[in-house]
């Protein structure tokens, strides 16, 4: 009735301004044309709308809004529609602003804008309510996983609006879903995603997470750890020795394993042969004492649980035992040797002191290099050759600078003569020459 009322006054109103209108524009031509403009809402179900009407160069021309079923919400400033969620937020020549609140569906659709030109003018805002969807439910076909094996997941998002987008991550990696639409009768879609995928054991703990995609929500999701069962990873370390393995020595082998269940079973055995009589097992290690050749082979640590079993190989090789005088030691005894020969030599208590040297004793460093002997011997030689060869330098420069012909005056009559003084005072012309010059050459 309150409806029926309000839409009779908005039509003898509109009747009257229309007339008003016509009159007017006899009377006077608009100098400049007048723009009714207003935009699409987008709103979430609950929220808060916002519908404007603008008009540009208005010439004090009325403005109204109705709803979707025309229906006046507000004339000027007035509402004559009895809905107390419509409020006038501004009123002026240019604009005439209105808010709805507590938005639901049955408010979406195409509202008017009216201005009283002649001819009138409309402007349609077309409101959009976004539903969101409700939580994301995921569920998985096998709550306890098997390496290899392939599992299914679904992921549901119902009732939203429009319809809502799922994508998968396991870890941080994206996988393709099948998503299925449904349109319910409320005009409302359910959406389903199916994620098929194979399973191993590095999944174990790993999340899957669904993600819902919707412009009403923003960081929608889901998750579900993955429980993956797989059989035991083996391997043996060997705790001692660090190095080779050597006659005599002792073997120690642990057995490092880790699965899902826990290996209950852990077992030591050699590969085509009996592990030694005397080898000592202690849970999943292996100790051999006193090893030789005959111990040589492969042996294997074998761990099982309920989803299957694996071992680890060892191959055992024995090497000989190191030798009583190893060759590292041989610098050290040469050392010792030597400083033994250029020391004194010890007095033997069974025999008399001996008066000959040290580097005549046998007994002193037998056996060993006479390196200091050779050291001596060679420089002495070096010595000498170097006079030998300055001697024969000074020699040559001298007789360079004498070289030429000598004369000598020998004594005539000296084969008579009883020696060489009587030879010479026999000689032709005696002394009498004093001046006279002789030389000898020796």
């Amino acid at each position: 009735m309150a409806n029926a009322r309000s839409g009779s006054l908005a039509t003898i109103l509109f009747l009257f301004m229309s007339s008003a209108a016509l009159h007017k524009g006899a009377a006077q031509d608009p100098v400049v044309s007048q723009n009714l403009v207003t935009d699409n809402v987008t709103v979430v179900e609950g929220e808060m709308a916002i519908i404007s009407c603008r008009v540009k160069n208005n010439d004090d021309s009325v403005i109204q809004l109705l709803n979707p079923n025309r229906q006046t919400i507000y004339f000027r400033d007035m509402r004559p529609l009895k809905d107390s969620r419509f409020q006038l937020v501004n009123f002026s020549d240019n604009e005439l602003r209105v808010s709805l609140s507590n938005v639901s569906l049955s408010d979406e659709g195409r509202y008017v804008c009216q201005l009283y030109t002649d001819p009138p003018q409309e402007a349609y805002a077309e409101i959009t309510v976004l539903i969101p969807p409700g939580n994301p439910i995921i569920e998985a076909r096998d709550e306890v996983l098997s390496e290899g094996n392939e599992t299914e997941m679904t992921c549901t998002a119902m009732s939203s609006k429009p319809a809502a987008i799922i994508r998968w991550m396991k870890g941080d990696k994206e996988l393709p879903g099948k998503p299925k639409v449904e349109l319910t009768y409320d005009k409302m879609y359910t959406v389903t995603s199916r994620l098929t995928f194979t399973v191993s054991k590095e999944d174990d703990g790993v999340p899957v997470i669904c993600i819902v995609d919707h412009p009403a929500v923003k960081d929608f999701q889901a998750q579900k750890y993955l429980e993956v069962q797989y059989k035991p990873e083996v391997k043996i370390v060997v705790e001692f020795p660090q190095g080779l393995t050597r006659e005599g020595e002792n073997l120690e082998l642990s057995c490092k394993f880790r699965g899902k269940p826990e290996p209950q079973r852990v077992n030591w055995l050699k590969v085509d042969d009996d592990v030694p009589s005397h080898a000592v097992i202690t849970g999943a290690d292996l100790y051999i004492e006193n090893l030789n050749k005959s111990y040589n082979g492969t042996y294997r640590c074998v761990a099982s649980n309920s989803i299957g079993e694996a071992y680890d190989d060892y191959t055992l090789y024995v090497y000989d035992a190191p030798t009583t005088t190893p060759k590292s030691t041989t610098a050290t005894t040469t050392t010792t040797i030597i400083t033994t020969t250029i020391s004194y030599p010890e007095i033997n208590q069974d025999t008399a002191p001996s008066t000959e040297p040290a580097a005549h004793d046998s007994r002193a460093g037998e056996g060993a290099p006479r390196t200091v002997d050779h050291a001596v011997i060679g420089g002495v030689v070096a010595v000498v050759v170097f006079a030998m060869l300055c001697l024969l330098i000074v020699l040559g420069r001298y007789f360079a600078r004498h070289k030429g012909t000598y004369f000598t005056h020998e004594a005539k009559g000296a084969d008579d003569a009883a020696d060489a003084d009587t030879a010479i005072i026999n000689a032709e012309g005696g002394h009498t020459n004093s001046d006279e010059k002789k030389e000898y050459y020796i």
